[in-house]
């Protein structure tokens, strides 16, 4: 399987990709990112672009690919709905029709957040964006999507991209665990390869559903 992933010097995406460069089922990978990745793999091939938006609609780089996996975004602290908006929702789908229109049956994976309003028109600003960003990707002819919920993550041995609180989030995750709902990056990267190579029944996964495919033989 080829895959093209995203926000790979963040969390998250650093760990996918890592996951990915482990993984035999999955061949070759495309980072496509602002900056590198600071990986260097047999499997791995970086496209930078300053800005997603600057990709049109024939990008032969983004051609011939199995899945992506969207794991770029930003956190909403400090942040008006506009602003984050444009990141979440509107840079998200942008890329998401790109990536379709080069590979028509391509299956996308979007790292979405816990509590996430599906609705798309609840109280809490980041949720209800990243509802609608979900809604406007289940609605394209992707031939799978998907659309992640982790809570509390815990980090891959050796990741680097950590800033903030998440650079303490191996060493606080045991006690955490106990009162938040939570999975490891590794769950992640694998129940994304897992999805993308024989799907599940739900397009919106939550914890419980992240742990179960990751699993899946």
């Amino acid at each position: 399987m080829k895959v093209i992933i995203t926000g790979a010097t963040g969390m998250v995406g650093e760990g996918v990709l890592m996951e990915c460069m482990e993984n035999p089922k999955v061949s070759s990978i495309l980072h496509v990112g602002r900056k590198p990745s600071g990986k260097i793999h047999s499997k791995l091939t970086e496209y930078q672009i300053a800005d997603f938006f600057h990709l049109k609609e024939e990008v032969p780089k983004l051609s011939g690919y199995d899945a992506c996996f969207y794991c770029a975004g930003t956190s909403s602290a400090g942040m008006n709905e506009k602003d984050y908006a444009f990141i979440t929702l509107h840079t998200t789908l942008h890329f998401a029709e790109i990536v379709l229109a080069q590979n028509p049956e391509i299956v996308f994976v979007f790292i979405s957040g816990a509590r996430t309003d599906s609705s798309g028109k609840g109280k809490v600003m980041w949720a209800r964006v990243k509802g609608k960003a979900e809604n406007a990707l289940m609605s394209l002819p992707f031939k799978a999507q998907y659309n992640f919920r982790p809570g509390l993550m815990k980090p891959t041995k050796n990741q680097t991209q950590l800033k903030g609180f998440n650079r303490y989030a191996s060493r606080l995750y045991p006690l955490l665990s106990l009162f938040l709902k939570g999975c490891s990056i590794q769950n992640i990267g694998r129940a994304m390869i897992n999805a993308a190579l024989t799907g599940y029944n739900k397009k919106v996964l939550e914890v419980p559903d992240i742990i179960l495919l990751a699993n899946r033989k």
